[in-house]
């Protein structure tokens, strides 16, 4: 399973761009690929393929009416392991004894 975090913004398009991001986020939700949004991005889990498809996807919507676009991506594969969008986080607030901002 892989767990990829990803941020994708137009440039030139001023300094809010949550309209463009709202329309990848409606991506994100439909895929059925689970997913945490957070404050700087978005960390998708699944098979490779299709958590690429899904960033593909996303891309392919901004590129209708954007003609520059800025994406960061990061990937984190671990074999045979499921549920680690919830379950990195228990193991650090297990070792911590406390619940921690999410």
């Amino acid at each position: 399973m892989v767990l990829l975090e990803f941020s994708m913004s137009p440039l030139g398009k001023g300094e809010s761009v949550g309209q463009y991001v709202s329309r990848s986020l409606e991506i994100v939700d439909r895929s059925g690929v689970d997913y945490r949004l957070n404050p700087m991005g978005t960390v998708l889990e699944g098979e490779w393929d299709d958590v690429l498809d899904v960033v593909r996807q996303c891309y392919e919507r901004m590129k209708e009416d954007c003609s520059r676009i800025s994406c960061t991506m990061k990937v984190d594969y671990r074999k045979g392991h499921r549920g680690r969008l919830s379950g990195k986080v228990a193991g650090v607030e297990k070792r911590l004894n406390k619940k921690l901002k999410t």
